[in-house]
């Protein structure tokens, strides 16, 4: 059972507020998967990538967090530091529970905001060991949690859930934490100039 210490609660809301920020349209759900992997020169590496529902009558299609810059015009390399700023945050907050941790430490995350809950379902596969790439991961990742069905996958995509659904099954732990989210004065907009703002 994971430990969530008042270091931990701080890192959660950090987190929260970057994500707020870097949305610059009202959402209703939010969809963020991350993985770290120590490298042996206990470097990290791995990936961040989040999608968000906008707010409205009709279902929308989600938007990826890279597609943010060119359909709001906005300054792309200042929103990729953002993304690198999260990431870090994310960086941290394993660093926290492996402080904290006897045994191994979450490799991948999945953070999920909805209705004003904050749920996050941390894994511990060892991703240096998995059969799946990269691309695979998320392809299957898109398919469970933003319900995409297989009629909107392109034949490479139909092949990896093929593949993942009858290829051999690793029983991983996860963990999983869910709170109610508390910010205040917080802007979901993104309030930085654009490449066309006058000067």
């Amino acid at each position: 059972m994971l430990k969530h210490t008042q270091k931990i609660k701080e890192l959660y809301e950090d987190i929260q507020k970057t994500i707020f920020y870097m949305i610059p349209e009202k959402w209703e759900s939010l969809y963020l998967y991350s993985s770290v992997i120590e490298e042996d020169n206990n470097k990290e590496t791995g990936e961040l990538f989040f999608y968000y529902i906008p707010k409205g009558l009709l279902r929308k299609k989600p938007v990826n967090v890279y597609e943010i810059p060119s359909k709001f015009n906005i300054d792309e390399t200042r929103y990729l530091e953002l993304v690198e700023t999260l990431y870090t945050k994310i960086k941290m907050l394993r660093q926290e529970f492996k402080r904290l941790e006897l045994g191994e430490t979450w490799s991948n995350v999945t953070i999920i905001i909805h209705n004003l809950r904050f749920l996050v379902e941390y894994n511990y596969e060892d991703l240096t060991q998995s059969p799946l790439s990269s691309y695979e991961r998320h392809v299957i990742w898109r398919c469970k949690y933003l319900g995409i069905t297989l009629e909107q996958l392109n034949k490479e995509e139909k092949e990896i859930l093929k593949k993942y659904a009858t290829g051999p099954k690793v029983l991983v732990r996860t963990e999983r934490y869910d709170a109610g989210i508390y910010i205040k004065d917080i802007e979901n907009t993104v309030d930085y100039d654009t490449q066309n703002s006058p000067n």
